[in-house]
């Protein structure tokens, strides 16, 4: 592993264990070289995805990518980190469980909203906002109409 502070790729393993998800490995390191500690994680991955985007490009799978949207999402809700990263963790194992290697984006941002609408329906609406490409104040109030009949249902 590649130190970040001064690029030697002779690093140290100090301590291992599991993280807090318990789905990877949390290592303690450290560089010889210039003597910085720095933290990595390890995860199991069953396959390399590829991500089809509407206009055909394609480009591989990103999980940062899509943590760092659906934390966007979730900002300022009153939601547990833990669970939004066992939320993330289950969005990445149902779309390597798909048999498929070539993911279309719109089913990733279809699996996204339903898992965020489970959750928090400000996020679910927050991330549907920059997914469906709201343009207008009446884009918001027709998506927020027709959560509403869901909502009444259930009380």
């Amino acid at each position: 592993m590649r130190c970040p502070f001064c690029g030697n790729i002779d690093t140290q393993v100090k301590d291992s264990r599991p993280a807090e998800d318990h789905v990877s490995i949390r290592r303690r390191r450290f560089c010889p070289a210039c003597g910085g500690r720095f933290t990595t994680y390890e995860r199991v991955q069953l396959r390399d995805l590829v991500v089809i985007k509407t206009n055909g490009r394609r480009e591989d799978f990103d999980r940062d990518k899509l943590e760092r949207s659906i934390r966007i999402a979730l900002q300022k809700r009153p939601i547990d980190p833990e669970r939004i990263d066992q939320m993330i963790s289950g969005i990445v194992r149902r779309l390597e469980s798909m048999g498929e290697t070539d993911i279309p984006s719109k089913m990733i941002g279809e699996i996204v909203m339903e898992t965020l609408a489970r959750i928090d329906t400000v996020a679910y609406v927050r991330f549907a906002s920059v997914y469906k490409n709201f343009q207008a104040a009446d884009d918001f109030d027709k998506f927020v109409s027709e959560l509403r009949p869901e909502t009444q249902a259930e009380k």
